[in-house]
């Protein structure tokens, strides 16, 4: 929802609640995806010394 004509910050967030709210809710996320702490991790590339030339 676009409110970036509404100026007072009160108005712009009852609109957007109302929008929330009736918004279809959101199905559960499954069994199977990953969450924040539970995704693998990257490893960084450890920055070494260089190599003298």
């Amino acid at each position: 929802m676009n409110t970036k004509s509404i100026e007072p910050t009160e108005e712009r967030k009852k609109l957007k609640r109302a929008a929330r709210k009736k918004a279809a809710p959101k199905a559960k996320r499954a069994s199977t995806v990953a969450r924040g702490s539970m995704k693998k991790k990257v490893k960084q590339i450890v920055k070494g010394q260089t190599r003298k030339r």
